[in-house]
């Protein structure tokens, strides 16, 4: 087991590892929990709201010195699968939005917000931050499409359980990446997309329109293909779904 550091609370896990990174040298795997964040950041800026003492806000630090930068969405795609194994664990079917939210049916069970800290070309130091929904029972209406464990289970579930679960799924699926296996994440990232097959509706800053998915490639870029044929590539932030 890695090792595990455990607060009170803090305003985020992630500011937190990353001061404590700074200050000392702290081994590859390292994860900070916190009770509650009184300001969990969640993807675009967002706030990720999470209820005390119900659910699973950790950090992780990774150092992925082997990844080009115009390859690290790699990292992305392996811990985010980490965090789909663990879970299915628990329930299926989950699935990985893209970039790498988590899904179950049509509501987002957890979120990831990497913050990599580059050397060059290299991906020096990587800080890994897991929102995950597990025992708490309402949301607010600011996050109508929030579900959590207990919603879907009916039951509790044990948050140091889980906690180390989702640690190890996710450095056994980032050592695999640092072993060479690139081929099997991508394919098995692929495979796990959310809306994955057929055509379905998206938004950029032109308006809606109907896609199917093609591929997402190491950069990151989602590759769609128009109802009409039309061949479109799109980064983050630059495309949403319908």
């Amino acid at each position: 087991m890695n090792n595990i550091i455990k607060i009170k609370e803090t305003d985020s896990t992630n500011h937190w590892l990353k001061a404590q990174s700074k200050k000392q040298a702290l081994d590859e795997g390292t994860t900070v929990i916190a009770g509650f964040q009184t300001a969990g950041k969640g993807q675009r800026g967002n706030r990720w709201e999470s209820e005390a003492g119900k659910n699973i806000t950790c950090s992780m630090i990774l150092y992925p010195q082997f990844l080009p930068v115009k390859q690290q969405f790699l990292l992305s795609e392996a811990v985010a699968l980490g965090l789909k194994d663990a879970l299915e664990q628990h329930l299926r079917p989950v699935e990985i939005k893209w970039p790498n939210d988590i899904y179950y049916q049509d509501k987002k069970l957890a979120g990831i917000l990497i913050e990599n800290e580059l050397t060059g070309q290299i991906t020096g130091k990587s800080i890994i931050g897991f929102g995950l929904n597990v025992n708490q029972e309402k949301f607010s209406p600011a996050a109508p499409k929030a579900v959590s464990m207990k919603q879907i289970l009916g039951k509790e579930t044990d948050l140091d359980v889980l906690l180390e679960k989702t640690a190890n799924a996710v450095l056994f699926r980032y050592n695999a990446l640092k072993d060479g296996n690139s081929g099997l994440i991508v394919s098995a990232y692929h495979d796990s997309l959310y809306r994955k097959s057929g055509f379905h509706l998206f938004m950029d800053k032109d308006g809606v329109f109907t896609a199917e998915i093609k591929r997402v490639t190491d950069d990151g870029f989602l590759h769609l293909t128009t109802d009409a044929g039309e061949k479109r590539c799109y980064a983050f932030k630059e495309v949403s779904y319908g």
